[in-house]
């Protein structure tokens, strides 16, 4: 019997395994945003960092959210 052409299912190789999360946001981008959002905090944290270091060099009490307990 001749070599059906007109199948060719399974030419190509393999495909990539995608996890549940690449399949339903895409991948790439959903990372990219992530970087994004990454680097927006950081930058956010390195502001609030300067300015508590300003604050502290001027002798103004320092103002934190949660204050620190001292143990003895």
């Amino acid at each position: 019997m001749a070599k059906s052409r007109n199948n060719l299912l399974g030419v190509g190789g393999q495909r990539k395994k995608l996890s549940r999360a690449d399949q339903q946001a895409g991948g790439p981008a959903r990372n990219a945003d992530r970087k994004a959002a990454e680097d927006h905090k950081q930058e956010l944290v390195r502001k609030m960092r300067e300015r508590a270091q300003a604050a502290q060099a001027d002798g103004e009490p320092q103002t934190d959210a949660a204050p620190q307990e001292e143990q003895a």
